[in-house]
């Protein structure tokens, strides 16, 4: 199956819907913004189809296509955010870097065979990219968060401002992502301890221990918050703190093994 066609669609798609949906900072009509989400919601599927296409319909986990797998999901979870509360920026943050990445796995990236997986394995890795992405979508968020805190102190909202939804609500959401993908970071390492017999051996061990540091960061901001109302600047700073722990741990070690040291992860 060519996969060149439907990237091109799909990358053109992200950009678009990020276009129209930037509509309020850059004072393009504001009816454009209607076509953003359904653009980047096709962008999504056609994204989708491409990694069955490019990887034999199987589960490729090697670096550049965990990336687009990964950014195929963070994209997918924002379209479904925006439909329950619609935040602006994080469309126009995630759809250009899903192109991006897309773009380099559809283009640039050496061919690779998937590794065969057991079905528990299978299901590990899901519960992770689960995981990750929606703590990557909080990350942005927290990033909005912080301008947003910066632009009301100084008494300048601007339009990027006017575009979030009230302080209180984004800092709500940010809380209600941190607390899936906490979730979703616990059921990771049961499952790894259930279902990955030698961690050694399949080169994880920096994976697991910079993952139970970033879970450590999450669960104290979360209790923090329960128990001391963190929030603020606080929140934000712990958020991408724990962020990227994880990201060292998803795409640091795999960086190092396959691209320095050429070894399979």
């Amino acid at each position: 199956m060519s996969i060149v066609l439907p990237s091109l669609i799909a990358v053109a798609l992200y950009v678009g819907a990020a276009i129209v949906l930037a509509a309020p900072l850059t004072g393009c009509p504001h009816t454009l913004r209607r076509l953003g989400l359904p653009a980047a919601a096709l962008a999504v599927l056609l994204h989708a189809g491409v990694l069955l296409g490019a990887h034999g319909g199987r589960l490729d986990l090697h670096f550049f296509a965990a990336l687009s797998l990964v950014s195929c999901v963070v994209a997918g979870l924002t379209v479904l955010v925006n439909l329950v509360r619609p935040v602006t920026g994080l469309g126009v943050v995630v759809f250009p870097l899903a192109a991006a990445l897309l773009a380099l796995d559809a283009f640039l990236a050496p061919p690779t065979a998937p590794t065969p997986m057991d079905w528990q394995i299978k299901l590990h890795v899901i519960i992770a990219v689960l995981g990750y992405s929606v703590l990557s979508i909080a990350a942005v968020l927290a990033i909005l968060l912080a301008f947003q805190e910066r632009a009301l102190r100084s008494h300048r909202p601007g339009r990027l401002i006017r575009a979030l939804p009230p302080l209180t609500q984004t800092e709500n959401l940010l809380f209600r992502l941190i607390g899936i993908g906490f979730f979703l970071l616990t059921m990771t390492l049961f499952s790894g301890m259930l279902f990955i017999s030698n961690i050694r051996a399949q080169h994880l061990l920096h994976t697991t221990v910079l993952t139970v540091i970033a879970w450590l960061i999450f669960g104290a901001l979360l209790w923090g918050r329960w128990r001391h109302g963190w929030r603020g600047r606080s929140a934000v700073n712990l958020t991408l703190l724990g962020m990227t722990v994880l990201v060292l741990a998803f795409f640091g070690t795999k960086a190092v093994l396959e691209l320095v040291l050429h070894r399979s992860v």
